[in-house]
């Protein structure tokens, strides 16, 4: 057999495999955040491999991530330093409870959270995902004032368009509309405060004045309901699945200083924003604001396993302690909780943001991307550009000058991503926003690439 001939018959061998991985996940699988009829008639993508800032589809093509395979992804696929350390790990134990019990891996990765998160945050609680961290910072806080005697604190505040995960818990905080409407009758009440959106706010003036304005919107809200109010939720710097909105310079420190005037706690949901995608380890450390609960996932474990932690100040640990008869006790706990696997690689991780100086070599790929960026503006359709670090939102406009929105029926960002697709480039949309937001550890080149094949690619299905 000729090599010519070999390779031929290992092609054939490959889609043959890829066609019978088709039929088996659209017969069984029930994917999420996905409109299933639609899925049965496409061609998915399924991936088999990955390289630092690519993934490989099992037919053999090449992708930039460009999401970091949704937002967790840190410094690439396979990297060497994180698979030893789950190896390593694996030679020892796999799992076993954190109920009644410890392991190594748990204990040491949480000295090095108390030592990088922001100042005063002392206790780590783990657990499994985003939305987890969420639902035990809530009910760590509701049950911080019960144990008080201030039993009519049972309500939080949350932003407008907040997400926060997609648990009962989570969603009850979260106020996106697409995401969240249908699940009402079933979650408790909240109190709304207006998000920052300067996009679409009728508002003139500088940034500072701008922080002033949302500011007093945001203190309205709590004024009138801060004796019914256990914590202010929100996602600091940016609001993720919002659209990757900003809010303006000042903004969490204003946030801060009104959930002290009035005695509410403060949880900053930092899951997407946390482990260096704002270009500072935490989002708050942009403005030194440290928040009673901070909840942290998917960077956290560099993208490698499930992992989260609620890292909480000392005075609401304290309101747990007490007799075994009084039951303060937090009753709340996952069965992997704290997985010696996932911390193990957890603890990796931070040591590869020192050894490889992570958060400083990043600053010249924020302004080449930010430099980037500027040419977007050219786009007929580009209404807004938002930027943090290495978060990124680009929202689509039918009309510019009116900033009139694309109609959900049109799709537009899926139709984007799609075209991205076709050129090697894997990204994903929030409705008419197309989302920037690649690993850390991606080179200029790389992010060149990203760039100029989204920009082809609005540029493809916007300007038919």
């Amino acid at each position: 057999m000729t090599i010519a001939s070999k390779a031929k018959r290992e092609r054939k061998q490959v889609s043959r495999e890829a066609r019978q991985l088709r039929s088996y996940d659209q017969r069984w699988i029930w994917h999420p955040f996905t409109q299933m009829s639609e899925w049965v008639e496409s061609d998915p993508l399924i991936i088999e491999s990955g390289k630092g800032c690519y993934l490989k589809d099992v037919q053999g093509r090449r992708y930039l991530d460009g999401v970091s395979s949704l937002w967790c992804n840190v410094h690439g696929h396979r990297v060497k330093k994180l698979d030893e350390a789950v190896k390593k790990q694996l030679g020892r134990i796999a799992h076993s409870t954190f109920l009644g019990l410890s392991n190594v891996p748990a204990v040491k990765l949480a000295k090095k959270l108390i030592e990088i998160t922001p100042r005063g945050l002392n206790r780590v609680f783990y657990s499994d995902s985003g939305s987890e961290a969420v639902e035990v910072a809530l009910k760590m806080a509701y049950q911080y004032w019960q144990h008080r005697g201030e039993r009519e604190r049972t309500k939080f505040i949350r932003l407008t368009n907040a997400y926060h995960g997609d648990t009962i818990g989570s969603v009850s905080v979260g106020g996106i509309s697409l995401f969240h409407d249908v699940y009402r009758p079933l979650l408790f009440k909240t109190f709304e405060a207006p998000a920052p959106y300067r996009y679409r706010d009728q508002f003139e003036g500088s940034e500072a004045e701008y922080a002033g304005y949302c500011a007093q919107k945001l203190e309205a809200v709590i004024r009138k309901y801060h004796r019914q109010t256990c914590a202010l939720i929100m996602e600091p710097i940016m609001q993720g699945a919002a659209g990757m909105m900003n809010q303006p310079d000042g903004y969490i420190s204003r946030a801060r200083a009104l959930t002290k005037k009035y005695n509410i706690l403060l949880i900053f949901d930092e899951a997407a924003t946390g482990f260096g995608r704002t270009g500072r380890m935490f989002a708050s450390d942009h403005e030194s604001v440290t928040p009673d609960i901070l909840c942290l996932a998917k960077g956290l474990s560099a993208g490698y396993l499930p992992l989260a932690a609620t890292v909480v100040i000392e005075e609401i640990y304290n309101e747990f302690v007490g007799r075994y008869d009084e039951l303060k006790t937090f009753f709340h706990g996952h069965t992997y909780t704290a997985n010696p696997l996932a911390c193990a690689v957890a603890l990796a991780n931070l040591e590869l943001f020192t050894e490889n100086r992570t958060l400083e070599r990043l600053i010249p790929k924020i302004d080449f991307l930010r430099g980037g960026l500027e040419r977007f503006q050219k786009l007929g359709h580009v209404g807004d550009i938002r930027q943090v670090g290495f978060m990124v939102g680009i929202e689509l406009v039918r009309d510019r000058a009116r900033k009139t929105p694309y109609e959900v029926e049109e799709k537009i960002g899926i139709h984007v991503i799609e075209e991205a697709r076709r050129r090697g480039v894997i990204i994903r949309p929030l409705g008419n926003v197309i989302v920037l937001m690649p690993p850390l550890a991606i080179e200029i080149r790389e992010l060149k690439r990203l760039l100029d094949v989204v920009y082809q690619s609005i540029r493809a299905v916007t300007e038919k």
